[in-house]
């Protein structure tokens, strides 16, 4: 079997990937591990950059963002009592979008299925190989049959635990880390949110989140230590929590109800260095992590995308080999600041220990950035997302 560009994946990385490729008239056939329903009931991220707006449209799946969506232009930071808005839009001109991570999957399988591209499901023992020539292949088992998959360049993007990266040779990659002592205790429930934008709140007791889906559909978390267990957290104990750790007159507001997912996410921050191996691109959290505060994950994926199209289009539609060696320079400039912004505000809403200096100088800090234009500047621009770069 031969295909131009193999994509390992079935993620909404990949799907976006297949779907601004076909566009161009570019063959490309995507394979994943899980089925279509798994990668459907993933409950992730829901809120959407502007750049990652622009590039939906583009690959014409935004229809039902647009109708569905939630433009938000603005957020608060809770902190020392106070409610503090940052109002993104008057500093930037743009909006976010609140849409969730498992509808843009849908968007974007529902396209594939229409353009009749070829995606292989529940496929096992995949293996990228000879990448680092120019007859690059991927191996794999579908039903049964062992496949192989001839293609001029493959595209990982196969998550953090995927074989992509683990198919790179150990002394050609660097990779830098940095492990949080804390998880995120989320639930999701269907009550209507307690604001109509998101609220990160700092607490002596720890970190909140408050966000939403949609107008009856609310997602929230708090932060827990790292060896917890969600069913250690009833939802009496949940709500409870979440009130204390808000304004007083925002967890008035708050509508409580059964808990639909419940769960605990480890924070990390993670880096691969570099992303191009021969034919071989690693995508979004194949190369790296970020901690959700900034919520930059499904973000950062997107912008890979967006240069890796550039760049295969470039490739194979005129023939600008050179454009491979820009990939993983493009890339990483953008998502060490995203690393950056996702690392400060980290380290700006959530307990580290019981130390009270360093309990001050996080209001301190919010307190200074918020009372600043340039300080409430500086968070909006980073919230909304940096520019991704152009290919020339």
């Amino acid at each position: 079997m031969k295909t131009q560009v193999a994509i390992i994946g079935a993620g909404p990385s990949g799907l976006l990937l297949g779907q601004l490729l076909t566009q161009q008239g570019i063959d490309n056939v995507i394979i994943e591990n899980r089925s279509a329903d798994y990668v459907l009931s993933r409950i992730r991220a829901g809120v959407l950059e502007a750049g990652t707006v622009d590039l939906l449209r583009q690959a014409g799946v935004g229809a039902r963002m647009d109708r569905e969506g939630h433009p938000h232009g603005g957020f608060a930071f809770s902190f020392d009592g106070r409610l503090e808005r940052i109002d993104v839009h008057a500093l930037t001109g743009k909006n976010v979008m609140v849409y969730g991570q498992t509808e843009v999957t849908r968007d974007l399988m529902d396209a594939r299925t229409a353009s009749g591209a070829t995606t292989f499901y529940e496929v096992q023992d995949v293996q990228p190989r000879d990448f680092y020539t120019d007859k690059p292949r991927i191996t794999f088992v579908h039903a049964g049959r062992e496949i192989t998959l001839e293609c001029e360049y493959i595209a990982g993007c196969d998550g953090y635990h995927g074989v992509a990266r683990k198919s790179v040779p150990a002394d050609a990659i660097k990779t830098f880390e940095r492990v949080y002592p804390f998880g995120w205790l989320g639930v999701l429930s269907q009550t209507p949110p307690v604001t109509d934008e998101l609220i990160y709140a700092n607490h002596e007791r720890g970190f909140a989140l408050c966000s939403m889906r949609n107008p009856t559909l609310s997602r929230y978390y708090v932060q827990c230590t790292i060896d917890d267990k969600a069913e250690n957290w009833s939802d009496q104990r949940f709500w409870d929590e979440l009130r204390t750790r808000l304004p007083a007159d925002v967890a008035a507001d708050l509508v409580t109800g059964p808990t639909i997912e419940k769960s605990i996410a480890p924070l990390r921050s993670f880096v691969a260095e570099p992303m191009t191996f021969g034919r071989l691109f690693l995508v979004g959290d194949a190369a790296h992590i970020v901690p959700p505060t900034g919520a930059k994950g499904l973000n950062l994926a997107v912008s890979d995308v967006a240069v890796l199209y550039q760049i295969l289009r470039g490739v194979l539609l005129d023939g600008r080999t050179e454009l491979v060696a820009r990939y993983s320079e493009v890339c990483l400039r953008r998502i060490w600041k995203a690393e950056r912004f996702s690392w400060w505000m980290t380290s700006l809403l959530h307990k580290f220990s019981d130390d009270p200096f360093s309990q001050r100088m996080q209001l301190a800090e919010l307190d200074y950035y918020t009372s600043s234009v340039a300080g409430r500047t500086t968070i909006a621009e980073n919230y909304i997302g940096l520019p991704i770069e152009t290919i020339d």
